[in-house]
């Protein structure tokens, strides 16, 4: 089956009644979300029930505390390509709203998964909590589902080298530059998106023709230099752009550009071996290896040499 984001319970199909439920954020779908989701999965086939993922858009957060906000790492489409490719029959990214989070743990639990969703049974980590001020913990959840005859099932966190692996801790790695430790614990490297805007077009004239992202919804890796690859590119909806750019390997330079006096952040990518016009597209990148920090250079001939040993750390590290 492949699950589609349902933004509204009137969009639920009926085949999504008595689903073994699991309800978080999921941001990043990382591996202590994959190890949920596999207990999902097997709790679901054992009671031959369809999976479901439910998660909240705007999350509550924002509605409960005045910005900033931690930037998300993926956007909501991104997860649910990722928890589909998984297994998960549905995802449903509920509206929150000021009324949903006034109901307290049990009115939550009578309300939406017993008389909207109609579930079979339920999935958490330990830690999770619902209802008004996270008034309900898995406690409270056991103690309902038993009441309601559903079935019930904790997953431990899981760790990498003794750490607790969460969306927060990656966040931490990422913000930090330590991508690869992040892509560690995400199951798979680390992906942004946005669309390609107008830059200064220095790239070009040097020889090596950036295109510059914008409209990122997700948090932006530490200034550096990242090895990467294109992994979707379309304009105006349509994949406008030759089979070959896909899967190619990308030098992206995150910061300012200290060398020509500019001190504004800038996502820029050049792909190897393509000089196809990227303006006006969206891409979707794949970020894997952190090559080095952002420099200032003494003259445009020493940029252009560490700019060809940054391409063939990049190669080498993309081959590995």
């Amino acid at each position: 089956m492949q699950s589609r984001l349902i933004r509204s319970l009137d969009e639920l199909p009926q085949s999504a009644r008595g689903s073994i439920v699991a309800i978080g954020n999921f941001d990043g779908v990382h591996r202590g979300h994959r190890a949920l989701v596999a207990e999902l999965l097997r709790v679901a086939k054992d009671h031959a029930a369809p999976s479901m993922i439910f998660t909240f858009d705007p999350p509550p957060l924002r509605l409960l505390r005045p910005g900033p906000w931690p930037q998300p790492l993926t956007w909501m489409e991104r997860r649910v390509e990722l928890l589909t490719q998984l297994g998960v029959d549905y995802v449903v990214a509920y509206p929150t709203s000021v009324g949903l989070l006034e109901l307290d743990a049990e009115s939550f639990f009578r309300t939406i998964l017993i008389d909207e969703l109609g579930v079979s049974g339920m999935v958490e980590g330990p830690n999770f909590r619902f209802g008004k001020n996270r008034g309900g913990d898995v406690d409270l959840l056991q103690h309902l589902c038993a009441q309601h005859g559903l079935a019930f099932s904790i997953v431990e966190p899981q760790r990498i080298d003794g750490d607790w692996i969460s969306s927060s801790s990656i966040r931490e790695a990422i913000e930090a530059g330590h991508i690869e430790q992040a892509n560690q614990a995400l199951g798979e490297p680390y992906r942004i998106q946005g669309t390609v805007i107008t830059g200064a077009g220095r790239g070009r004239t040097i020889g090596f023709p950036t295109a510059n992202l914008g409209n990122i919804p997700v948090l932006i890796p530490a200034h550096g230099v990242y090895a990467g690859r294109i992994i979707r590119a379309n304009r105006n909806g349509e994949p406008s752009f030759p089979n070959a750019l896909l899967k190619a390997p990308a030098a992206i330079h995150i910061g300012p550009n200290p060398t020509f006096g500019e001190n504004c952040d800038k996502v820029e990518i050049h792909v190897i071996g393509h000089s196809a016009d990227l303006y006006d597209a969206s891409l979707e990148i794949e970020i894997t290896h952190r090559i080095r920090s952002v420099k200032k250079f003494a003259s445009k001939d020493e940029l252009l040499e560490q700019i060809h040993a940054d391409l063939r750390s990049v190669t080498l590290a993309l081959s590995e």
